[in-house]
């Protein structure tokens, strides 16, 4: 399944660069949590794959927080990754 990144986890005076907020294309915040615990795969177009894994919804229309283990470039913004299982 294909899923969006939208922008790093953020607060007032800090950007948490593991954490992203993605897009998985759900309605409201129940649909969301059922993908909480799938891993998900970023591919850069020089064939690099990064892996993180779901960890919970983010706010109440349908996005989720994954922590992926290590950070992803800035270009990874606005990009597609692939939700596994």
């Amino acid at each position: 399944m294909e899923a969006k990144i939208i922008q790093f986890r953020r607060g007032r005076h800090k950007i948490h660069e593991r954490h992203y907020i993605i897009d998985v294309d759900a309605k409201n915040k129940e649909e969301a949590e059922k993908f909480k615990g799938k891993e998900v795969v970023w591919s850069s177009s020089a064939g690099k794959k990064i892996k993180g894994k779901i960890s919970a919804a983010h706010g109440n229309k349908g996005l989720v927080r994954a922590i992926f283990e290590k950070g992803l470039p800035g270009q990874a913004i606005a990009s597609n990754v692939e939700v596994l299982k």
